[in-house]
């Protein structure tokens, strides 16, 4: 997911991955961090967890898109 909204927003998200093994995100330093356990996104000083794009385009200052007709 994120990979296609840096395409989506390349003019103006600059993205950069961070991967850890998954042992990494069960280790004590990690957990004193107050990090989540599961994958998230920093857009700003905010961690996501969920609704990356609804954040990205919060940062951004953009408005949001209107809902899609069933």
């Amino acid at each position: 997911m994120i990979p296609r909204l840096g395409e989506k927003y390349k003019s103006v998200v600059e993205i950069e991955t961070i991967s850890k093994p998954r042992q990494g995100f069960r280790d004590i330093e990690y957990m004193k961090l107050g990090l989540p356990m599961a994958p998230a996104v920093m857009v700003g000083d905010e961690i996501i967890v969920q609704g990356y794009e609804a954040a990205i385009r919060r940062q951004l200052n953009l408005a949001e898109p209107l809902p899609k007709k069933l």
